[in-house]
Parts: structure tokens; sequence; C-alpha cells
């Protein structure tokens, strides 16, 4: 089972950026998929989760991102995206995806993270 993230890099304060993570060895329609960030001296923390492939309506959000970041998924490529909008340097920090079977965890499957730096 592999998770795999793309999408990071650099970008200015206000500006927006999507993040991918595609699956491979499971099947994402059966797990609860989310995001989450690690900033510098920071803990982990779950950014967002979207329920399984028969509950995709049900989804959970950081309080510091809401309004802000957009959770999907698209089951039949066997991925869940991270559209964020309106950056800020606070997001900066390398963010995971990860399969689960509840939306707030515990997850049993995590990919290697993808650095997202927001410069003012």
């Amino acid at each position: 089972e592999q998770l795999v993230e793309s999408g990071g890099g650099l970008v200015q304060a206000g500006e927006s950026m999507r993040l991918s993570c595609k699956a491979s060895g499971l099947t994402s329609s059966s797990y609860v998929m989310s995001w989450h960030r690690q900033g510098p001296g920071k803990e982990r923390e779950l950014v967002a989760s979207i329920g399984s492939g028969g509950s995709p309506n049900y989804v959970h959000y950081a309080d510091s991102v809401k309004g802000r970041f957009t959770i999907s998924r698209d089951d039949a490529k066997n991925s869940v995206f991270l559209q964020m909008n309106s950056l800020k340097s606070e997001d900066t920090a390398v963010y995971s995806c990860a399969a689960g079977l509840f939306l707030r965890g515990p997850y049993n499957y995590w990919g290697e993270g993808t650095q997202v730096t927001v410069a003012e």
C-alpha cells in the first residue's frame, strides 16, 4: 500500500495551490482519506478529511483552514485532493495524506509528504 503526494512548492501569500495524493495497492473508495500537516517546530495536525466512497459528503476541517481549503476525492483515479486558497505564511508545512476508517483517525496508511512554503 502506498500513498504519494504531489503539487507542493513555493507560493506567495494570498495565492492558491492544489495538492494531489494517489493511492496504490489499496482501494481509496474503501477508506476515509485525509490531509495532515506539520509546520516547523509544530506538531502534526489534521487539516481535512473526507468520508469513504459511500459517504463522500462527510467532511471535517481544522478551524484554521475552514473556508479556505477544500478536500475532494476521485475514487475512479484512486486519488484525493486538497485545494488551498488564500494561503498564509502559517500554512507553511509538510503536507501528508493518509487513509483510515474514521474521519478523525486513527489512520493506517501514510504518504511521505510534500513541502508547501508560503512566502509573505
